[in-house]
């Protein structure tokens, strides 16, 4: 009897030896198959972020209000600036668009043609075209050779809210309040791809040549990073909570900003990785644009403009726009900011009717103006 007993006991002992060797063993063999070490310990830690280092920001000199520029019968929604930094357009609620010097202010040409608000403006770097965008549900290209309208896009079922030109392709990018990001071929009006996906008006665009080639901002609260190429979204960013209705492009890093009301976040490009959050300027952003000392300005509806340090987040400037004389306390609101092609002075359109050009406080210095920094120690997370 003790034959068959003792087989069993030896099978039960080489059972119970096995299990302890076998994790092991496929362990062993898994990290081969992937190709890598394994780690031990890397668990506990997974969930535990390691504090962040806190950089010191940058020292900028705060701005000033340089030069005050009239002539627009309606509120500035749209500023762009020629490639030669010679001149800049701007479109406004009057229906026209304007061409101004840039060094001395003065006007030079008006366009008319839209038969509603002018909401976007962008200036082709390579051709003598300028495209322009409004609630009339137009968008159209003018040469600014002889000064006239010669093409229109024809396709979007309502008002065209932003407008971005392709750095490297021929392709301009639209977005209005038919919640969809239209891409069209320059040079023959024809539309290549109806991108969809937001649920509420689009109200920001970005175009860039790496990858994503396009990010839109809405209404709807998120942000998407688009695949032109394939024609469809690459990642929707779902991190804020109120409209989205700028966005800005670091032009030397591959990070962009995002505006709401709730924050400013800073994200990283390819796929979207959420960086910082930017918070205090409490009002509804109307735009942000950026400039290659990694000074950022983010404009408000109840016309503050913050400048910010790109790097930190650090806010080193709040300004109050100074509203036209005779307009009303209720015009205060800045509805577009953007740098000269130097970075050097700043232009803002408002809703006072003006274009104000700010620069840089040349007797300023970090002793008369140094940098106070106060960061969050545990900022949020998403």
């Amino acid at each position: 009897d003790r034959g068959p007993a003792g087989g069993a006991e030896t099978g039960a002992l080489v059972l119970r030896a096995q299990p302890a060797a076998q994790p092991a063993v496929s362990n062993a063999v898994s990290h081969a198959l992937m190709g890598q070490q394994p780690q031990i310990g890397r668990n506990l830690l997974a969930g535990r972020r390691a504090p962040l280092k806190l950089e010191q920001p940058e020292w900028h000199a705060p701005w000033k209000l340089m030069r005050v520029i009239s002539g627009h019968l309606g509120w500035v929604r749209t500023i762009a600036v020629d490639p030669t930094n010679e001149w800049f357009a701007t479109g406004s609620n009057d229906r026209t668009i304007k061409i101004w010097d840039l060094a001395s202010g003065s006007l030079k040409l008006t366009l008319t043609g839209h038969i509603s608000t002018v909401r976007a403006l962008c200036i082709s770097d390579r051709h003598p075209y300028l495209f322009s965008a409004g609630d009339d549900k137009l968008v159209k290209c003018w040469d600014l050779e002889m000064n006239k309208a010669v093409r229109s896009y024809h396709g979007h079922l309502s008002g065209v809210y932003c407008a971005s030109l392709h750095p490297t392709l021929d392709v301009l990018v639209t977005g209005g309040r038919d919640a969809a990001v239209r891409v069209w071929d320059v040079r023959t009006a024809a539309p290549v791809f109806v991108l969809g996906g937001h649920t509420n008006t689009v109200s920001a665009i970005v175009t860039q040549a790496s990858e994503p080639q396009i990010i839109s901002g809405s209404m709807d609260s998120t942000v998407r990073l688009w695949d032109l190429a394939a024609g469809k979204s690459r990642a929707t960013l779902t991190n804020h909570k109120k409209s989205v209705r700028a966005l800005a492009l670091h032009p030397k890093e591959y990070t962009f900003m995002s505006g709401s009301a709730d924050n400013l976040k800073k994200w990283k490009c390819p796929d979207g990785e959420f960086l910082q959050n930017l918070p205090g300027h409490n009002t509804i952003i109307n735009s942000l644009t950026v400039n290659e000392d990694g000074v950022m300005v983010s404009a408000g509806d109840n016309g503050t403009m913050l400048f910010w340090d790109w790097k930190t987040g650090h806010c080193f400037q709040q300004q109050m726009t100074i509203a036209q004389p005779g307009s009303l306390e209720a015009e205060h609101g800045v509805y577009t900011v953007c740098y000269d092609r130097s970075g050097s002075r700043l232009l803002s359109g408002e809703a006072d009717k003006t274009i104000k050009v700010w620069k840089e406080d040349p007797e300023a210095t970090p002793q008369t103006h140094p940098v106070q920094y106060n960061p969050v120690k545990e900022p949020k997370r998403y």
